[in-house]
């Protein structure tokens, strides 16, 4: 897909929310308050979208927005010893049937380079844009709004915005701009999972299958492990190659070939392509808090990852969802601001949540699993959780915990919940839903998943109030604004 790159002046623009960084969180945040009619610029460092699939793996949580046709099963994974295939495993514990009330039970894998590409497509059908060439010197802000500025020459400006989300990775200009600092999760407190070096990079290679997740232990002699992955919906795979500490890696197209003929049985000149190629060392780190002021933190900007498991690109992707409807109603007059507190009280425990699994799988100590799918996480913590039935077991469905599918009269629960609303969800009982502005309101028999009861469902999906008297809805309303009409 040919994208071209926005070239304009920012001398002096106003807008609503300013996003910084065009990665998958700031495309996703673009996304969504584009389609609730807030005004929205995206600015982006780069010349253009990132190239590489630093993340392939989107999970069944993130799942549940449209992304599945640019994507594919992740493959069987294949050990090799000296030329010769010796066993295959699977990369991840199976999903048991129906786990969580969704329709997607497994990871799904898509390069991020594809899925920025198809955030940046559809926020340009929204009306949306993204600036690229706009690196950030100075961020300056007020009671009123935030002033950031540009570098000198062609990119020079400023923007003047009420709202700055900083989306801008783990290195985020706008975060040491504000003064938020991050604090390591690795052992010995700096942040480093392992000090290991990790090269990654997509590339075309010859003989191999694209049916499998080829494997590649170390040999004994220094070198360390390989992985060949086939990046489904591409002609591409993913080389990841570990080296020892202190090593100094080689992060060019012929480094690339040097390791898998290093590493493997086939020649160097197999990998007919390097596409694009990195390094790094993984790392674990947690901002100290999500907000300053006008400033939000989400994605890496917020919480470095190690790649295990694939939680960085998908609780970051979570935390655009969250904050983008609070940010929406906000700006439109309809809640209080003190609703964009609720953005660091539920993410910042989730992204600590998922820093902690992914540093255990990087490790050794966990595997893929149930919790990697992200479908047991919610906010019943959460100030925007209220559970008015006094009767609810702590295993059922409670205000809080992310609103299942179900499928009810040839209809998906899924298809009611898709869109920027809210939905009030009567479940097995005859009370009357009060009507409420902009809320789309449905009505079931009694399902197992939710047993009884009127459950008002936010637009990103989880259980905001639940209750078995649509009257008490009214101040638990207010302070989200939605007014009762």
């Amino acid at each position: 897909m040919e994208l071209n790159s926005v070239k304009e002046k920012l001398v002096s623009v106003h807008t609503d929310v300013l996003i910084v960084g065009a990665g998958p969180t700031g495309l996703a945040l673009g996304v969504d308050l584009a389609r609730r009619g807030v005004d929205a610029l995206v600015v982006e460092r780069g010349a253009g979208l990132a190239p590489g699939s630093r993340g392939k793996g989107i999970q069944p949580r993130t799942l549940e927005d449209e992304i599945r046709a640019a994507g594919g099963d992740y493959p069987i994974g294949l050990i090799w010893q000296d030329g010769e295939r010796v066993t295959e495993r699977s990369m991840f514990d199976p999903a048991e049937d129906g786990e969580a009330g969704s329709p997607f039970g497994e990871p799904w894998m898509v390069p991020q380079w594809r899925t920025q590409e198809i955030l940046h497509a559809r926020l340009t059908e929204l009306g949306g844009r993204v600036v690229f060439d706009r690196e950030v010197t100075a961020l300056h802000q007020d009671e009123d709004g935030v002033s950031v500025h540009f570098a000198s020459g062609e990119g020079a400006g400023t923007v003047r915005a009420r709202y700055v989300v900083a989306a801008d990775g783990g290195r985020s200009a706008v975060r040491r701009a504000v003064g938020i600092a991050m604090t390591g999760a690795g052992a010995d407190g700096s942040g480093v999972v392992a000090p290991d070096p990790i090269l990654v990079g997509d590339v075309r290679i010859s003989g191999l299958d694209r049916d499998h997740w080829h494997l590649f232990p170390p040999r004994g002699d220094g070198d360390g492990f390989m992985a060949v992955c086939p990046l489904a919906g591409t002609e591409y795979f993913q080389v990841v190659a570990g080296f020892l500490a202190g090593t100094t890696v080689d992060a060019s197209p012929e480094g690339v070939r040097k390791v898998v003929a290093a590493r493997s049985h086939l020649p160097a000149d197999a990998v007919t392509e390097v596409r694009w190629v990195s390094d790094f060392r993984p790392r674990a780190a947690l901002a100290d808090r999500f907000r300053a002021g006008r400033v939000f933190l989400a994605g890496d900007a917020a919480h470095i990852h190690s790649p295990a498991g694939g939680q960085g690109l998908n609780t970051s992707v979570q935390d655009a969802y969250n904050l983008g409807w609070k940010l929406g109603a906000v700006l439109r007059g309809e809640a209080p601001e003190s609703l964009l507190d609720t953005y660091e009280e539920e993410r910042r425990p989730v992204a600590a949540e998922m820093l902690g699994l992914s540093t255990k799988i990087h490790r050794g100590e966990a595997r893929r699993g149930r919790e990697t799918r992200q479908l047991g996480l919610g906010y019943r913590g959460s100030a925007l959780a209220v559970e008015t039935r006094g009767d609810v077991p702590q295993e059922a469905l409670r205000a809080g915990d992310r609103a299942p599918d179900a499928a009810v009269d040839g209809v998906r629960l899924f298809d009611v919940f898709r869109g920027p609303h809210w939905t009030l969800l009567a479940v097995g009982t005859d009370a009357e839903p009060p009507a409420l502005p902009g809320v789309r309101t449905a009505r079931i028999g009694s399902d197992e998943r939710y047993g009884t009861g009127v459950f008002l469902v936010r637009p990103d999906g989880y259980v905001g109030w639940a209750g078995t008297d649509p009257k008490d809805l009214q101040e638990y309303a207010a302070q989200v604004g939605l007014s009762v009409a």
